[in-house]
């Protein structure tokens, strides 16, 4: 069909779409089509999920990357039949959401943007929900206290493999020419892997007794049946030997667990006697969001190698799971409506697989394991190691320690502690906040982009927007309702000058000026040092949650050249963990310890920017020191 795709589907939309003025509008990337997948496949995860749930909430736009040429193959008979769409390119997207990757939802007032996949996986779930509550299968699946996803992907390994390893390693493999030796991706081979492992779930203690008490009944019954009558339900139940659980209870969690005792023969079994729980679904007994990802990726990679190798795959687990995804009510109909040819013959293989690998986890240099081995525990010699080779936590002098906002003379709205907090915890953030607003109104020039990273309620933020009028000021957090309250204070506020953004901060791709942030939680620092100094911006940050730093697939410690020839990353894991002992109520000479193992940490950090940037870092402590536990502030200034 050779027919102008933008406008025959413009065209069409425009007339579906009018006086249709409420709806958010969900931007979807769109590269490629290769018949009933559209590229890339957060594109096609996204319409699957607004099939399944049968979401019309939403005015979809495919983004294309450039101009659309009239010869194109995209129609909309590649899309989903329930949907309305319209294509546009990626110069037409919102100011907000051209700072965003893609996927991207936009609210209908258009500042308040929510990205990434996960995060809009999440949101198009909660909106299905408050169209229709009687839909609580649907909010169902974002699992067991509605965290399924939520982890940010730095930090959760599965998060990392759901949302971005495999979509991008089966994107990868479509793009092979039929020529191309065809290996299984390692990403998938991990799946494989992890549907292996033991389930672990809340209740799986009772969960697991069930199983032995359902077990026990099923042999009673079988031992008084006839041969022919037991041969008659194996093959009935066969489909169903890797259950744990009837299969109507395992589908969409509608059936709670039962709550019969167990005979006293079953409660007496050891814990560690009980047989382990094996994945029905991708997380474990029940359906959720992640199978939602996983499917059409898993998919596509299949239809792919079927269609381009003359071997089939041997992935038992994978097969097996995606003919349950089959059988779980909506998902047959939600792959029709986007034109999937389901795969009914996966099991038939012969083909044996690359064993799965270990996922890369980053090692520090040669000799690392003989120096650990040497490693005794404790900050003292980590401190002692650092200064006998000339290294001590120095912290420059507070440039403005005694510049103050007039509190008083602001409306309320600004104010941290109206309302929500005790007076000496919102004496302490308003301190704070004086330490940030001092060093950033001093950089600040107007016209600026100011972005306030793990901006949490907004506290930063909206002072920043308040008194800096002329510049433009983005929040972005990963908490939804943390910014959906920033959002209602600034609308009090009448402000005009402040752009709300829900995503990890790998979501965003803007530039700017200045980046500020308030207590970011481990590791979350470094990425905000890494996005201040991609864009050569000027950066104020309070580090916090010195426990939670770890090596990640991105960020590997020590970070500075000068610690990583005197530190292993268990003597630096040391200086993180009593890095948290500086609580009020811990003995003064432990709180001294803390802050000169906070002090090392942060200069660390301070190093590593210096040696592979042209930057001035200085390490500074908020005044007064008592405004919180967590008080270093790292400076950074490009040169």
């Amino acid at each position: 069909m050779n027919k102008n795709p933008f406008a025959l589907i413009t065209s069409l939309t425009l007339r579906k779409m009018k006086g249709s003025v409420t709806e958010d509008h969900l931007y979807l990337d769109y590269f490629d089509q290769k018949e009933d997948c559209i590229l890339p496949l957060h594109t096609s995860v996204s319409l699957f999920l607004l099939s399944f749930c049968d979401c019309k909430a939403f005015r979809v736009f495919l983004v294309s990357p450039g101009e659309i040429p009239a010869d194109s193959q995209i129609t909309d008979q590649a899309l989903p039949e329930c949907l309305e769409f319209c294509i546009i390119k990626r110069c037409q997207l919102p100011s907000v959401v051209q700072n965003c990757s893609l996927p991207a939802v936009l609210e209908n007032k258009g500042t308040f943007c929510r990205a990434g996949l996960a995060v809009v996986l999440r949101h198009i779930i909660h909106k299905t929900y408050e169209a229709d509550p009687s839909k609580k299968d649907i909010l169902e699946l974002l699992g067991f206290k509605k965290t399924c996803l939520k982890a940010c992907a730095e930090t959760s390994e599965w998060t990392r493999l759901c949302e971005i390893s495999i979509p991008r390693a089966v994107e990868n493999f479509l793009r092979l020419s039929p020529g191309q030796h065809l290996s299984t991706p390692v990403e998938v081979l991990q799946f494989e892997k992890k549907l292996g492992e033991p389930v672990r779930v809340h209740n799986d203690d009772k969960i697991r007794r069930q199983k032995v008490h359902q077990q026990s009944s099923l042999a009673k019954k079988e031992s008084s049946n006839s041969l022919e009558e037991r041969k008659s339900r194996e093959i009935q139940e066969s489909s169903l030997a890797d259950l744990e659980l009837p299969f109507s209870q395992l589908t969409v969690q509608k059936n709670p667990v039962s709550t019969k005792r167990e005979p006293s023969h079953i409660r007496k079994i050891k814990t560690s006697e009980l047989p382990p729980l094996e994945h029905v679904f991708a997380e474990g007994l029940y359906f959720t969001l992640a199978d939602v990802v996983l499917f059409p990726c898993i998919h596509q990679f299949w239809v792919f190698y079927k269609e381009h190798q003359d071997k089939t795959l041997e992935l038992p687990l994978i097969s097996s799971w995606y003919q349950r995804v089959l059988e779980v009510p909506g998902v047959k109909k939600a792959a029709a409506q986007c034109r999937m040819q389901l795969v009914q013959d996966w099991a038939s293989s012969s083909f044996q697989a690359e064993r799965p690998q270990s996922p890369c986890v980053a090692s520090d240099e040669s000799g690392e394991e003989n120096r650990d081995a040497q490693f005794i525990g404790g900050p003292r010699p980590t401190m002692t190691k650092l200064m006998a080779n000339g290294i001590e936590a120095v912290f420059c002098p507070h440039p403005h320690p005694t510049w103050t906002l007039d509190w008083d003379s602001l409306p309320a709205a600004v104010n941290p502690g109206e309302g929500k907090m005790s007076s000496d915890r919102a004496l302490r953030k308003q301190q704070q906040l004086n330490n940030l607003v001092a060093l950033v109104i001093k950089l600040a020039k107007p016209g600026d982009v100011i972005v306030d990273f793990c901006s949490g309620g907004g506290h930063v933020g909206i002072v920043l927007a308040h008194i800096l009028p002329l510049c433009q000021i983005i929040l972005i957090e990963n908490k939804e309702l943390s910014l959906i309250r920033a959002k209602e204070r600034s609308d009090e506020l009448g402000l005009n000058n402040i752009w709300f953004i829900q995503a990890n901060m790998d979501y965003f791709k803007g530039t700017f000026n200045i980046g500020v942030a308030l207590h970011a939680c481990g590791v979350a620092t470094d990425m905000v040092i890494e996005r201040c100094t991609k864009v050569c911006a000027a950066f104020v940050i309070c580090p916090c949650c010195y426990g939670f730093i770890q090596n990640t697939a991105k960020f590997t410690f020590p970070r500075s050249h000068q610690f990583k020839e005197v530190l292993s990353y268990k003597e630096h894991m040391v200086l993180c963990r009593f890095a948290d002992q500086t609580a009020v109520q811990l003995p003064p000479e432990r709180r001294r310890i803390g802050k000169r193992c906070m002090g090392l940490v942060d200069l660390d950090r301070a190093w590593s920017v210096e040696g592979s940037c042209n930057y001035s870092v200085q390490v500074t402590s908020m005044e007064p020191e008592m405004c919180s536990p967590k008080n270093n502030l790292i400076v950074g200034v490009p040169i």
